[in-house]
C-alpha cells in the first residue's frame, strides 16, 4: 500500500448519500476500527456506516503528527474494508467536515439529510466523547441505540462489581481476578509456576555487546494526509517522514506486528522490559499499543496467539517472559480503564500535591543537557514512542520531581504519543506518575534520584552531569530534586507506609547536607528555562 484513496464506492461527501435509502445510522470513531464488532458480520443495505475526521479531534490537545496521521490512515483503510465487504459507508474527511469542529453538528446534519429514523453508537472510551454524546441524544426525539465495543475483558464498572466502592485500588488484586476470569496462566484454579507474577526476574540490563533485533517498520506513503493537515493548519508536535510511515495503520499489518513480537522480541521481552539503552527507541518491545488502542486487533486476541507460542516453544519463551507481556494486557491496561471510568469526571482536576510548576520548554524540544530527557524526549518526538519505563522513571520522575502541574503533564503526553488516549493516558500520567490522584492507582510516589536510571540504563555514561555527585553545579539533577520533592511533602510521606523510611532517612540527615541538597535543587529549578 503506497497511498490512502478512499474506494470509489465509499460516499466522500452528503450530497452523494441518496436521501431515504437508509433507515439506521452507524457511527465508528477513530478508535473502534474493530473488524470483528458484531455490526459488521452481517451486511444490512438499510444501515449507513459514517467515519469522521474532525478538528475537535485534531484539536483538543496538541498531538504529535504520526498520531493525528495515524489514526486519520487507519480510518481510512478501515473504510476502505468496510466498501470491500460491502457495507455501505460514508466517510468525509478533514476537507468535509471543515465548516465545524463538532461531532454532534455532523451527526445532525447526516441525520436530516438521509432522514434515518435510528442512530447505532457503541460506547466511547473517552469521557469527553461519551459526555458530547450523551447529552446531545437527551435533546433528539432520534431512536439512539448504544452498543457495546466488543473489545476489552471486562466493563468500565468493573471495580465497583468487584471490589465495591474503595477510595483505591491495587493492580495486583484487579489481575489475579482477571487471570482467574479468563484461565489464562492458571492451573486448577492457581498460577502457574506458583507465582502471580515475575517481576523480579523482569529487571535485567542489557550487556553492552547485546545486538538487539531491528524493529519491524512500514513504509506507507501518507503524503496526501500530510498535505491536508498542512492546508487545515493543524498545530502537531513532532517529526515524520510522509512516505515511510511506520507505523500500522490496518489490521493486517497490526497482525504483522504482533507476528513479528512473538517470533523475534517475547523471548526476551520480561528480562529486559525495563532497560534504558542509548539508540534503541524499540528494544523488545512489541508496540502493539496504537494497533490495541485503535482496536485493530483485540486485546485477547494477542494474549491468546503470545501464549500459543508459549506453549509451543517453552524452552525458548520462559514463563517470566509471557507472564510480564501478559500482565500488560490484561493487567495494567485493564486496570487503568476502569480506575478511569470508576473516578470521571472528578479524576481530571486531581493535584494531591498542589504542584503548579509549568513544564520545561524542553519538552517540546529535547534540550536539554540531562541525557536520559534528552535521549527520551527526542525518541518521543522522533517516533510518538517511549516505553513504560522511559515515562515513568525518566520523563514523568522528572516532572513530578520538580513539582510541575499535572494537567500541563498530562497534556503532553495524551499528545506526544501515538498510543495515548485519555481513558489510558491520564490514569498512567496523573496517577501512577505524577501521584496527583493521592494514591488511587499507586500506593507511593515513583520517584527516584539518578542512581536508578544509571542502574536500568546506559544514559549515564555520556551524560553532561555526574550521576555520582550529589551536589555541585556538575551533580545530576535528579538527585537534588529527589531529595527537595521528599523535604517539601514530608508530612505527607511521614504518614505513607511505603515513604516512611525514606522521610525518616531525610529526618536524621545532619543540617549541612540538607542545606546542600536542597540549595542545588533550587539553583536547578530557579534555572529550568
Amino acid at each position: 500500500m503506497t497511498s490512502f484513496v478512499l474506494s470509489e464506492d465509499c460516499y466522500q461527501h452528503l450530497s452523494d448519500v441518496p436521501s431515504e435509502r437508509f433507515t439506521q445510522l452507524a457511527l465508528v470513531l477513530g478508535d473502534q476500527l474493530n473488524a470483528k464488532h458484531s455490526w459488521f458480520q452481517e451486511r444490512q443495505n438499510e444501515r449507513l456506516f459514517v467515519l469522521l475526521e474532525l478538528r475537535q479531534e485534531t484539536d483538543y490537545c496538541r498531538h504529535h503528527i504520526q498520531k493525528v496521521v495515524g489514526f486519520f490512515a487507519a480510518m481510512r483503510n478501515f473504510a476502505n474494508a468496510l466498501v470491500k465487504a460491502g457495507h455501505q459507508v460514508l466517510y468525509l474527511t478533514l476537507d468535509a467536515t471543515a465548516h465545524s469542529p463538532s461531532l454532534t453538528t455532523h451527526l445532525e446534519e447526516i441525520i436530516s439529510a438521509t432522514g434515518v429514523r435510528e442512530l447505532h453508537l457503541q460506547q466511547p472510551d473517552e469521557y469527553r466523547v461519551d459526555k458530547q454524546l450523551q447529552d446531545w441524544q437527551a435533546q433528539q426525539s432520534l431512536a439512539v441505540t448504544w452498543f457495546d465495543s466488543e473489545h476489552f475483558l471486562t466493563e468500565r464498572n468493573v471495580l465497583q462489581d468487584w471490589f465495591g466502592d474503595k477510595p483505591s485500588y491495587l493492580m495486583e488484586y484487579f489481575y489475579r481476578r482477571v487471570r482467574k476470569q479468563t484461565g489464562y496462566l492458571m492451573e486448577q484454579g492457581k498460577p502457574l509456576g506458583g507465582k502471580w507474577n515475575f517481576d523480579k526476574e523482569n529487571r535485567k540490563t542489557p550487556a553492552q555487546s547485546h545486538q538487539f533485533p531491528p524493529p519491524i517498520t512500514f513504509a506507507t506513503d501518507v503524503s496526501a494526509l500530510v498535505e491536508m493537515l498542512q492546508r487545515h493548519q493543524v498545530k502537531t508536535m513532532g517529526t515524520l517522514n510522509p512516505t515511510q510511515f511506520l507505523w500500522p495503520v490496518s489490521r493486517r499489518q497490526s497482525l504483522e506486528v504482533l507476528d513479528y513480537f512473538i517470533t523475534h522480541l517475547l523471548p526476551y521481552f520480561g528480562d529486559y522490559q525495563d532497560a534504558m539503552v542509548q539508540g534503541q527507541w524499540s528494544m523488545y518491545h512489541s508496540r502493539l499499543s496504537f494497533a490495541l488502542n485503535t482496536k485493530m486487533v483485540s486485546p485477547r486476541y494477542v494474549v491468546e496467539a503470545a501464549l500459543h507460542a508459549w506453549q509451543q516453544y517453552p524452552n525458548k519463551i520462559s514463563l517470566n517472559q509471557i507472564e510480564g507481556f501478559i500482565r500488560q494486557i490484561i493487567g495494567w491496561r485493564e486496570f487503568v480503564r476502569a480506575v478511569y471510568w470508576q473516578f470521571m469526571p472528578d479524576y481530571q482536576h486531581l493535584n494531591a500535591l498542589d504542584h503548579q510548576r509549568p513544564l520545561p520548554d524542553f519538552y517540546w524540544d529535547a534540550q536539554t543537557d540531562m541525557n536520559c530527557l534528552q535521549q527520551s524526549i527526542q525518541q518521543s518526538l522522533d517516533y510518538a514512542y517511549a516505553h513504560h519505563i522511559q515515562r515513568l522513571m525518566v520523563t514523568g520522575n522528572f516532572a513530578l520531581l520538580s513539582g510541575c502541574d499535572p494537567a500541563q503533564v498530562d497534556a503532553w503526553y495524551l499528545g506526544i504519543y501515538i498510543d495515548a488516549l485519555e481513558w489510558v493516558e491520564m490514569p498512567n500520567t496523573r496517577g501512577m506518575s505524577q501521584f496527583a490522584d493521592g494514591g488511587i492507582v499507586a500506593t507511593k510516589p515513583y520517584v527516584s534520584s539518578g542512581s536508578y536510571i544509571q542502574k536500568m540504563s546506559n544514559y549515564c555514561d555520556t551524560c553532561a552531569y555526574d550521576v555520582k555527585q550529589k551536589t555541585g553545579s556538575r551533580s545530576c539533577p535528579f538527585n537534588s530534586l529527589y531529595w527537595h520533592f521528599i523535604d517539601r511533602h514530608i508530612e505527607q510521606f511521614d504518614k505513607n507506609p511505603r515513604m516512611a523510611l525514606i522521610a525518616k532517612q531525610w529526618q536524621r540527615r545532619d543540617a549541612e547536607t540538607k542545606r546542600a541538597l536542597l540549595e542545588r535543587a533550587e539553583q536547578f529549578l530557579a534555572q529550568l528555562n
